[in-house]
């Protein structure tokens, strides 16, 4: 996992990077965090196209930028101990956040809004966008 940046109260949120550590987050959170970022994941490696100018051998070279820029990016909340608070789905590089729907969820689909209003807002700054909890919590009844 990857640093994003820190959040109140000994809160930090960290970029999901590997299918491993989707799998880890979906276990630790009790969600399918891992089926959705294997499911953006492949779509965004079917999406790669190698320079033809490039040896067999190197045309997989970019492939991990290429997939690092176009799908979404997949991110956690931890508390001090490493304990798992909320996981997000935000959009992917130059996607405007009105273009796609952003996702925040809590241990077992929860909502996280609740207890960790605080430190979503400082994702939201973070990211310049808007995560309100109307919008981006897909559980709401009523």
């Amino acid at each position: 996992m990857q640093f994003v940046c820190d959040a109140p109260d000994g809160k930090t949120w960290f970029r999901i990077e590997t299918e491993a550590e989707a799998l880890a987050e979906s276990r630790l959170m009790s969600h399918a965090v891992e089926k959705h970022f294997r499911q953006f994941r492949d779509a965004a490696i079917a999406t790669y196209v190698p320079s033809a100018s490039l040896p067999y051998i190197e045309r997989d070279i970019g492939l991990g930028d290429h997939v690092r820029r176009s799908m979404p990016v997949f991110v956690t909340l931890r508390d001090a101990n490493g304990g798992g608070l909320a996981t997000a789905m935000l959009p992917p590089e130059g996607v405007r956040p009105d273009r796609f729907r952003c996702i925040v969820v809590g241990p077992s689909n929860t909502d996280p809004f609740a207890d960790h209003g605080d430190a979503i807002a400082a994702l939201a700054g973070h990211f310049k966008i808007a995560l309100d909890s109307a919008l981006c919590y897909p559980y709401r009844r009523g």
